[in-house]
């Protein structure tokens, strides 16, 4: 395969990020988010967004985002190429749960044997601690993408995203709607801002 810098990259990226990040997959994106955005720039703070934004609305684990993320980087890589947007789609779900099986295997006989150990219980609740942290800057990566999508030197606010944004608190801590209701009706949002220019 051409451009094996790209490949390199991607497979220790992602097998890094598998092992070294400790929380789920609130503390992998920002991780590769930040990365993929702003060092290796494969994706757009955008498509990152748009990543996150289908994870968050379909099944199964938002961890899937990643394989997002590779798709993404191989299609933008490589001048819009589907194939090799399915090889990095590939290679990235590889190398992000390939290392868990191996950890799960090698330290599922230790996990039984640490749970009564207090000083692991001790540093297991300050990584449960950080990963409010980690989920709290996952927020404002988020918000700050979505309030001021322009990167350019000076600050451009949505408004209307403001306002979609305060609407929403107001539905959730006034009328308590569930969060499906809330999706459906930024779907609607969304719609009505794409139609109406």
């Amino acid at each position: 395969m051409p451009d094996t810098a790209f490949w390199k990259d991607l497979s220790f990226l992602f097998t890094k990020s598998a092992y070294f990040t400790i929380g789920g997959a609130y503390t992998v994106i920002p991780y590769v988010a930040n990365l993929v955005t702003e060092k290796f720039l494969w994706l757009t703070k955008t498509q990152m967004i748009d990543g996150f934004a289908l994870a968050e609305t379909t099944p199964g684990p938002l961890v899937i985002v990643l394989a997002y993320v590779g798709f993404m980087a191989g299609f933008n890589h490589f001048d819009h190429s589907y194939a090799m947007a399915a090889v990095g789609l590939a290679a990235t779900a590889y190398f992000t749960f390939l290392p868990n099986f191996a950890l799960i295997f090698i330290g599922a006989p230790l996990i039984e044997r640490s749970q009564k150990n207090k000083a692991i219980q001790y540093v297991l609740s300050l990584v449960t601690a950080s990963v409010v942290g980690v989920i709290v800057n996952l927020a404002f990566y988020l918000g700050q993408g979505i309030l001021f999508p322009t990167t350019s030197g000076s600050v451009n606010l949505d408004w209307k995203a403001l306002l979609w944004v305060a609407i929403s608190i107001f539905l959730l801590f006034r009328y308590r709607i569930g969060m499906l209701q809330l999706i459906l009706l930024s779907l609607v949002y969304g719609f009505l801002l794409y139609l109406l220019p």
